[in-house]
This record gives C-alpha cells, structure tokens and sequence, in this order.
C-alpha cells in the first residue's frame, strides 16, 4: 500500500430526523469502511469512528491508503478444445475473448491449461493495479449515501439529487489533501459550517484529524453523538442534584434531545405548582413528547413543578431562554388542564355509547361491540379465577371507555392511564380502577403484569379478544408483518399465565373467547388450532430466551412442549423437571430407549392395547411389566400433586429392566400376539415415561 492517512467524508445538510440521526451517522460511515476495505484501501480489521449532529453526519477512518497494493488475478478464458485448434493454435473465439479483455495477442504461450471439473481449460493470469482512493472515493459515498435506511427523499434547488433532507457540502479529506468527486450535485472541499449561531460562519478543515477540534473550538458544535450524549446526562444528572431533585425515565428522550442539539447546556425551568393538581402523566407526556423537558421529580417520584431544558446555545445570562421556554410550556399545561377537567364532566360509564362510532376492524365490528365481548369473557375468566366477577365484568365494560375523552385523543399513550383517573373521580372502586389501567399491561418486553385476578381476567380477555378475533378472520401475522401486534397479545397472554401464575388452561380460553363472537363472524377454518400453535410458538421462544440460547436448555424446552401443554402455568415446573432427570445417571439411557420405542410404535400397525401378562415368555420383559405396575401408581400419584420432578426420577428405577428388555427381547416376534403384546407393554411404557415431557427429545 501507498502512505497512509487518515480519511475525513463529512455531508453538511439541514436539520436530519432526530429519532433517525444516530442511525443515519452509523450507517453512512460503516458503509463508507467496508467500501474502503473491499477495495484493499484499508485494512479488514481497520476502525474508525461515525459522527452525527443535526446538521452532519461524518465517518473519520484513519489508516486509509491513497492507492491499494497491485495484486494477481487469475481468470478462466474457456476449455481447451474451443480456445486452440487442432495445431495448438488460438481459435477466432479465443482471440476474440483476448481482444475484449486487452489480453496481448503474443500472451497466449503464457496461457495455463489445467483442469477444470473434468475438462482442461486455459487461465490467465494477469497484474491488476489497485484501487485510488482518487478515482473511487465519490462513488464509495455514493453507495453509502443510498443505503441509508431513508423511507422518503426529497429533491432541492435545480438539481437531480435526493436526500432525507437538502445537503449544503461535502468535504472529502485524505490527510491535509482534498479527495476530489462528486456526490449528490456537490463538489468535495475542505469547508464545513458550525453551530447556526454560536460559529463564525464557514470553517475551513486543515486535515481529516483537524476536523472534531476544528469544530469544536470554532463551530461550537460536539460532532460525536456518544460524546454529546454522555455530556448532556452528565449536565441533566448534576443538575437534577442541585435542585434536590430526580430525573426519572430519560433514556429515550435523552436520545432524541442529543439528535436535536449541536453545543449542549442544561437550564432550569419552573411551572406554577397548581398545574400538580393535573395527573402528573399527562404533564409530563406534554413536558417530554412536545417540549422535550426532563421533568424532576422528588425521593417519592412524585412531579415537581421544575424541569430541565437542554439548550442548543451557552450564554452568559440564560434568563431569556428559561423565561421563554416557561412561556411556551404554559399553555400546554393549560390546555392538558383544560381537558382533564372537562373529561370528569362526563362519566365514562355515559361515553359507552359513543365507541359505537368507532370501528374496531370493518369485519370485527365496533369498539362497543368488543367491550360488550370483554365483559362477557373477563366475567367468565374471573369466575374461574374464583375473583370477583362483578369488579371484573365493570372494570372490562370501562376499559375502553376513555378512548373517547378529550385527553385521550390528545395524547393516545395515555389511554387506560387516563381511563383510572377517571374511574376514580367517577368513584369507580380502586380494583376496578386500576384494571382499567392495567389491562393493556404488559405492553412491551419486561413491562410489568396487572396485579391482582381482576386485572388478570380483563388483561386475559382484551389479548384473548384480539388474538382470537384477528385469527378467526385469517388475519395471522406473516413474516415481519404484524399490524395487529398479534405477537406481543400473544406474548402477554403467556407472561400472564406463567408469572402471575394462573391455573387456566389456553385451549378452554381460546374457545371460551370464539364463544363470545356472533355466530358466522369467524369464518377461518381451524383458527383455533392455528392459534394454539401460534402461541406455542411464541412460548417456546419466550423459554428459549429465559434460559438462553444454549442447545440444552433448547432441548428441555423442546421436550415439555412436544406434549402440546395447554396449562402454561405448569411449563415451569415441567422444565425444571426435566432439568432435574437430565442430571440423573440413568436419564441419557432412559431418554435413548425413550426414542427407541418411539420409533418403533410408529412403525407398527395398528393401536396397541393392554399388555396380557399371560402372553409375557421372556424373563426381561415379565420383570419390566412387574416394574412398570410397581412404579405407575407412584408416578400417577406425583403428577396428580404436580410434583412432576418426583415422577421423573421414579422412572429412573426403570433403567435396569428398560435395558434388560433391549438387550435380550426380540420385540417384533414373528408371533402375532406375542408381537402386539410386546408393543402394548412399550406404549405402555412410552405412556408411562412421557407424562410430564417428551423423554425422547433429550436424545442426540
């Protein structure tokens, strides 16, 4: 390789989508690398850092050659029999080929015939100049450029190029030396701007390792978005100390506001503490999600009436950007005020009528007609819960009821949270209440389950109603699509049922849910059987998650749910079961002729019935048969009291006469009856050993 230097591409643009900026900057510079290490301009395991700021995204790699190295390639021509004639001489097809190439005519005699697959063919090999930096760069940034995870471009000014926003420059270093190119109407340079106000204007980059102090000390701008970030938490959390307060939940918007800003600086601001009598959610989804505020809290997490601006500017007398952004603040207080008082005019019980104008889905029917099927289920979930049927049935007839208030329709995030307010100013009961909150819980991974049986029930039964609903119709989740978010319905149902735990069985759910739609809605055939599998699915990837990815625990899951379980409540202990047996000696063997019988009753004809003791010859299977009667009521009575470890290692007492019986019993003897009734003793077996998992499956 040439020398080596270090390499600067930066894009200057309009402000980039925020929630989308660390993403962009990422990508752009792993793109740029790899184009630059697949054309042996860099080394395969060269680093290099991304930037990204509102308004730039840059890749700064060093280590970049100017010219890769010169390197042999070696290529086919074609076989032997069609590039020479029979004098040895190249054939018109074969200079043609060297002609297209720019293979000298004189090259043929350094041509290598060898074998290729079963026929001799001619290679030559050749020196290939590596690739300038020069030449190839504008079309590396190019690539980069339209990979970018960009759903919509936009065109500006007189030109051609598109882009997520309009770019302004484009600076190409290589060391202190400008890359010459093109890339989306621009021309490369040296020039960048700074911050928008806090810059001297255009700033010119010496060289590709001048640029981050460069901007710095004269742009005012923080181009790395790792470091901007870890400087605004630093500024968000030394503040929050001194004004005796907390930040709470701030990683999300921390991300956004590090996207918005190019020179960070924390400030106080302060609302007037009557806006506290407004349930402090809606205050802060207003502070977060429109203003972009760090709420403070106090030790309790209770809302003060302060909160931190991130300002893109550093002045010496911050008084006129905490005044206005108080000012601005103020009337989204007001109007979030304004709403909730307004919604307790109006009962939510007295909003029923209204979610009859609000399509669920045009084959599902109205909202009203869901919440009408809510009641019904949740009633009979509570039933079997031995909950209070009443509070579950008023608390599902309220859940949706909120979708219809003024602060809902402001803010849908805070559907259900609103919904408890209400149900509390409306004097609602408290259990009653807080379903009506929890019955969207859990709502992503790790979130937390509605505590308490009447939350479950109306939990159970809007996931139930949804899944069930959307299958019946043969809208199941393909692929990547899920615009129902049938999976994370799903995914909730189970974490309800096994951390809760709950002692109801899914397949009576399920129907119990296709009960309550009116008759002919749902047309899809065997959606309830397609649903189980479904959730099945999903449980096995929730075990598998829980317990790692590590090819045992996969087998453990694999062998519980082989049996179809329809009480998820029980899977755990099944697993841990099952771990326990596996730790066993005798498990391995056991597990081997598990699978082996299992292999031999699906190859025999017909159902075995009971085993006839009169018909047992040999020594090794009477002393199984007596062994399997000893033993089946003691498994029978410890999986009636779910001690399903205990059962498992019962079994491992068969060992000796299971192996008895393989080494010195032909099961498939050429008399009928004593045939069928060895494999009746097998299914029995097999019955036996596989009550709490598939045994089989623990087998390589």
């Amino acid at each position: 390789m040439t020398a080596q230097h270090s390499l600067l591409v930066e894009l200057l643009t309009e402000e980039l989508p925020p929630k989308a900026l660390p993403r962009l900057g990422e990508t752009f510079a792993t793109k740029i690398a790899d184009g630059l290490k697949s054309r042996g301009l860099a080394a395969a395991d060269a680093g290099f850092r991304w930037f990204a700021s509102p308004r730039r995204i840059a890749i700064l790699m060093p280590a970049v050659s100017a010219a890769g190295e010169a390197k042999q390639v070696t290529e086919k021509l074609m076989p032997v029999t069609v590039a020479l004639d029979a004098d040895g001489k190249p054939t018109p097809a074969l200079l043609k080929k060297m002609e297209a190439k720019g293979i000298p005519a004189d090259a043929v005699a350094d041509f290598e015939r060898r074998m290729d697959g079963k026929a001799e063919a001619l290679f030559h090999t050749a020196t290939v100049a590596g690739a300038r930096l020069a030449d190839v760069l504008a079309a590396v940034v190019q690539d980069a450029v339209k990979a970018l995870p960009i759903p919509k471009v936009m065109r500006w000014g007189d030109g051609d190029a598109t882009f997520v926003r309009p770019v302004h420059k484009l600076v190409m270093l290589h060391g202190a030396e400008v890359v010459p190119g093109r890339v989306l109407d621009l021309e490369s340079g040296r020039i960048t701007k700074g911050h928008r106000f806090m810059s001297r204007g255009e700033i010119e980059i010496a060289s590709a390792e001048a640029y981050e102090p460069t901007l710095l000390a004269e742009g005012k701008v923080v181009p790395d978005f790792a470091e901007r970030r870890a400087d605004i938490e630093r500024q968000l959390l030394a503040e929050a100390e001194r004004q005796g307060g907390r930040l709470g939940e701030y990683a999300d918007l921390l991300d956004e506001v590090t996207a918005l800003v190019e020179h960070p600086t924390v400030y106080v601001g302060e609302f007037e503490a009557e806006f506290l009598a407004v349930p402090q959610e809606c205050l802060i989804l207003t502070m977060q999600a429109n203003q972009k505020y760090f709420p403070l809290f106090d030790a309790a997490g209770k809302l003060q009436n302060r909160f931190l601006i991130v300002s893109n500017m550093r002045v010496s007398d911050p008084a006129n950007i905490v005044t206005g952004n108080a000012r601005v603040v103020r009337p989204r207080l007001s109007d979030a005020r304004f709403f909730f008082e307004t919604d307790k005019k109006q009962k939510l019980d007295s909003r029923l009528p209204r979610l009859a104008n609000v399509v669920y889905h045009n084959k599902l029917g109205s909202v009203l007609e869901r919440v009408e099927r809510l009641e019904a289920l949740a009633g009979r979930i509570a039933v079997r819960l031995g909950a209070d049927e009443t509070a579950s049935r008023r608390a599902a007839r309220l859940a949706k009821a909120d979708l219809v208030t003024e602060m809902v329709g402001e803010f849908p995030e805070l559907q259900g949270i609103m919904g408890r307010y209400y149900a509390l100013a409306d004097g609602e009961g408290e259990v009653v209440a807080d379903a009506v909150q929890a019955h969207y819980q859990p709502r992503f991974a790790g979130d937390a389950l509605p505590a308490g049986n009447v939350a479950a029930a109306v939990a159970l039964a809007d996931k139930l109603d949804a899944l069930v609903g959307f299958f019946g119709i043969g809208q199941v989740p393909t692929g990547d699509k899920d615009p129902f978010a049938l999976r994370r319905a799903a995914l909730g149902v189970l974490r309800i049922l096994i951390e809760t735990p709950l002692p109801l069985d899914l397949a009576e759910l399920i129907a119990d849910s296709a009960a309550g739609f009116k008759p002919g809605l749902l047309t899809a055939e065997g959606f309830q059987a397609q649903l189980l599998e479904f959730m099945r699915e999903r449980l096995k990837n929730l075990l598998r998650g829980e317990a790692g990815d590590k090819a045992a625990d996969a087998a453990v899951v694999d062998a519980v749910l082989a049996l179809a379980p329809t009480r998820i409540d029980l899977v755990p202990a099944k697993l841990a079961a099952v771990e326990a047996f596996r730790a066993l000696p005798e498990s391995a063997a056991l597990a081997a002729a598990n699978k082996r019988i299992v292999n031999i009753l699906k190859k025999a004809e017909g159902t075995p019935g009971e085993p006839d003791p009169a018909l047992l010859q040999e020594v090794a299977e009477k002393a199984l048969f007596q062994r399997v009667v000893e033993i089946a009521p003691l498994v029978k009575s410890h999986m009636a009291g779910e001690g399903y470890t205990e059962a498992l290692c019962a079994l491992a007492g068969l060992r000796g006469e299971v192996d008895a019986f393989f080494e010195s019993v032909m099961v498939m003897a050429e008399e009928p009856l004593i045939r069928q009734n060895r494999l009746a003793l097998l299914a029995q077996l097999a019955g036996l050993m596989n009550q709490v998992a598939d045994i089989s499956r623990l087998s390589a």
